[in-house]
């Protein structure tokens, strides 16, 4: 039996992909991220299927519940919002498993930071604008960030940042940031990207915390702060260019 970690999207139960579709279609357990996976998507499930909510379960329980369907012969779907391979705390679990030399893989998915592109209708790598990404997330109130990961360091590097779980203390996270970059850096907040009721929110270093304030935006949100955002700028790339050489 398999335990697949899939990723289910960053909300729009059509978001995604096939092979993911197909595990939560044919596995006799699904597990999921309480109020981030949808309920449209959760509906794909087997109709006797045993679905587990693991919002406000520990890791001993979410691991007891895979062990305990592999004992029963049942496939599960693990099922993550956005893609496993951010800011899922996929690895802990996955290194529960292996201990108990349990079968898992992982099926990607549509990460939340490319839904908030698309909500911005924004390339996060524009020619002459911007070529760098940071994928990263505020420290406060989580596990601690690695010796040379904070906020200042990439806020000094330049490019793109991407901040995830932040949008809490929009506040102070753009104190810090305006310590390293202008005042009318563009940024962007996009909540609840792909959803019916997602919101975009636009502005600069100088004033987005008070539009994000006013709007109420707590919680599943990206933040995308740099040059790229919704610029119109930038130069052609060399990848269609007429001087490229092609085989």
């Amino acid at each position: 039996m398999t335990v697949r970690f899939v990723g289910a999207g960053p909300g729009a139960a059509d978001l995604i992909t096939v092979r993911g579709l197909r595990a939560v279609a044919t596995s006799p357990v699904c597990l999921y991220a309480g109020s981030l996976v949808p309920e449209d998507l959760l509906a794909q499930c087997p109709p006797h299927a045993r679905r587990v909510d693991t919002a406000r379960m520990t890791l001993d329980e979410i691991v007891a519940e895979l062990v305990a369907a592999d004992a029963a012969g049942h496939d599960v779907a693990r099922l993550c919002s956005g893609d496993p391979s951010v800011f899922s705390a996929v690895a802990e679990q996955t290194r529960r498993l292996d201990e108990a030399g349990i079968a898992w893989e992982i099926v990607p998915g549509v990460p939340a930071f490319a839904a908030a592109a698309a909500a911005l209708r924004a390339e996060l790598t524009v020619p002459g604008v911007g070529q760098s990404v940071v994928l990263t997330r505020d420290a406060a109130n989580a596990t601690p960030m690695p010796d040379g990961e904070s906020l200042d360091v990439w806020a000094a590097a330049g490019g793109t940042l991407v901040l995830h779980l932040a949008v809490q203390r929009c506040a102070e996270v753009v104190a810090t940031l305006r310590a390293h970059r202008p005042a009318d850096e563009p940024v962007a907040v996009v909540a609840r990207a792909s959803r019916d009721d997602e919101l975009v929110l636009r502005g600069t270093l100088a004033d987005i915390a008070d539009r994000v304030d006013a709007a109420g935006v707590k919680r599943t949100a990206v933040i995308i702060v740099g040059p790229v955002v919704g610029t119109a700028a930038g130069c052609e790339s060399h990848l269609y260019s007429a001087q490229r050489v092609r085989p």
